[in-house]
């Protein structure tokens, strides 16, 4: 049942999503001058880096819970990819990182993200620290206010799509926003068999 309702929430999302949604092309961005290295904190409030994942490809989206279609999109699909992989999916670590430390708290992105699948881990820190790992994945964001909003009443401009690390912790590629699930576990699963040889 949870299956179905994750596959019907993400088609009705792709198909709700307006165009201007972060504006991503339909083929994949190769990044240049990534730096996949982050220090930030889970749910659990522990302190999380990319050496914590060694031996594991990582899949990792950035986003907020307040986020109207992009995020709950993206999280959709990257349970999907997980169900798809089946069984290889051990060999993958999805995360998923706030760029909304205000409001996101830990409990706040444990919840969201069980929704969509417990494997995947939400992660959190200072503004100052996400900014930085912002910065090393060349992700934009850009808080919004709509005239006479509150302050805490805000929606977040950020960049959209799934990066992919290595098992050694190296950037592999970035997939596009909307890319079909079928076709990024395709890769990651030929990805792994290459790793095995």
């Amino acid at each position: 049942m949870k299956r179905l309702c994750l596959a019907a929430l993400c088609a009705a999302l792709i198909c709700a999503a307006p165009a201007w949604a972060g504006a991503p092309a339909a083929e994949e961005q190769p990044e240049a001058g990534i730096v996949p290295r982050y220090l930030l904190m889970d749910h659990r409030g522990r302190a999380v880096t990319d050496q914590d994942f060694r031996g594991r490809f990582q899949l990792i989206a950035f986003g907020y819970t307040f986020c109207p279609d992009i995020c709950p999109t993206t999280l959709a699909e990257m349970a999907l990819i997980l169900e798809k992989l089946g069984d290889q999916a051990r060999r993958v670590q999805p995360l998923f990182i706030s760029v909304d430390p205000e409001r996101d708290t830990p409990e706040v992105l444990r919840r969201y993200t069980e929704f969509f699948d417990s494997r995947i881990i939400g992660l959190t820190g200072s503004p100052e620290l996400v900014r930085r790992v912002a910065d090393h994945f060349k992700v934009r964001y850009e808080k919004h206010w709509e005239p006479g909003a509150k302050p805490d009443n805000y929606s977040i401009d950020h960049s959209a799509g799934m990066y992919l690390l290595g098992p050694d912790g190296a950037f592999i590629t970035k997939f596009a926003y909307a890319m079909p699930p079928q076709e990024i576990a395709d890769r990651i699963r030929a990805l792994m068999a290459s790793d095995q040889r």
